[in-house]
């Protein structure tokens, strides 16, 4: 995997201490604490604005995480696309998925140390249906998934458990669908657990 911000010993304690100083003058609460587990798969939901990437890099300065996040190709232009892949942009080409699944599960079983962030619902807009590739990403590779929320409700976020997949997707996707109820979004007309199907 490439180096990233979160690699760079000096800037990332910078960064933490101006991440936890913006999010309490936001009035943001940090809960949870980094996980024991050196690798796993971290989903983040819900994702309904903007604002949910730099808060949650905030967050992951906060908790001390060193992580890698999937983006978009749009998101990785030229000059800019390498400073999206310092901050642990990993681009995604949504054409190709299967073989991002592979790519993914080959990077944890090559390295000691990972932490992926998927977001389940693939894009901040309103969707019925969560993408299932975190969790055959975590299954494959043999890894927990650390769920992770930003409730703008409450102004805080964090990680709130860890979830082993056992391989019944159905089963599974519904307690993690339960642990989201009641998690409020930045714009909540986008998310709703009740109803939010896999695909």
């Amino acid at each position: 995997m490439h180096l990233t911000i979160f690699e760079t010993p000096l800037i990332n304690t910078v960064m933490r201490w101006i991440s936890v100083l913006v999010l309490r003058l936001m009035g943001w609460r940090i809960e949870g604490q980094a996980p024991a587990e050196q690798k796993y798969v971290l989903i983040a939901a819900p994702h309904t604005s903007n604002w949910d990437f730099p808060i949650t890099l905030m967050i992951c300065f906060a908790l001390r995480l060193r992580v890698y996040w999937m983006g978009k190709a749009a998101l990785f232009p030229p000059v800019i696309g390498g400073v999206m892949r310092w901050l642990g942009g990993i681009s995604v080409d949504r054409s190709r998925s299967g073989n991002l699944v592979q790519s993914t599960i080959d990077a944890f079983h090559h390295n000691s140390r990972l932490t992926v962030i998927v977001p389940p619902e693939g894009t901040r807009g309103k969707v019925n249906h969560w993408k299932t590739g975190f969790y055959y990403i975590a299954q494959g590779a043999g890894v927990p998934i650390a769920l992770g929320y930003l409730d703008f409700a409450r102004k805080s976020g964090g990680i709130g458990q860890m979830f082993q997949p056992t391989g019944d997707i159905g089963v599974d996707m519904e307690e993690i669908k339960q642990f989201y109820r009641g998690i409020c979004g930045k714009n909540p007309h986008q998310f709703d657990e009740a109803t939010i199907q896999v695909k």
